[in-house]
């Protein structure tokens, strides 16, 4: 049973480094879910304190993700048009682009809400998907980061413990 929590576990921590980059997915959450689970396996002992502040993290990152944009959009002039084009664009570009659609779809999508709101100024809807598409990044760099160190997290339990899981 142990074995089994651990491969669901680690797949909880794949599944959220995929969700750091797709804005349907919660990537670090779903990774801390996946150190949950590993916790509930009699091998690795239940750290309570960990899980807390890993939960923690994950929260704050959760709530960055909303801000950071926001911020990257507000400073360079943009509205909420371009927030949501900027979402919209990156999973009609992952969908036809693939993995570069995340570098087009969201500058792409930023760029079409800004210029439906305002289509006489192509030069400040570019400014201001440009602001989109860097508090997107920014986003997404903190979400992929804290991903990746709750995966190393998780090799590292499961090492630790190695022996008692056989």
């Amino acid at each position: 049973m142990d074995i089994a929590l651990i491969i669901i576990g680690f797949l909880f921590c794949l599944i959220g480094l995929v969700g750091s980059f797709l804005p349907v997915l919660p990537g670090p959450f779903t990774s801390w879910i996946g150190l949950l689970i590993l916790h509930f396996t009699d091998a690795i002992p239940q750290n309570w304190t960990f899980l807390g502040i890993t939960l923690g993290v994950s929260i704050v990152v959760w709530v960055l993700d909303y801000i950071v944009p926001a911020l990257g959009t507000k400073k360079f002039g943009g509205t909420k048009y371009g927030m949501i084009g900027s979402s919209l664009g990156l999973i009609v570009g992952l969908i036809f682009m693939g993995p570069f659609g995340i570098i087009i779809g969201p500058f792409a999508g930023a760029f079409i809400g800004e210029f439906i709101r305002d289509s006489s100024e192509s030069s400040k809807a570019l400014k201001a998907a440009f602001g989109s598409f860097i508090g997107f990044l920014a986003g997404t760099f903190i979400k992929f980061i804290v991903c990746i160190a709750f995966l190393i997290l998780f090799i590292q339990e499961v090492w630790d413990h190695w022996e008692n899981l056989f």
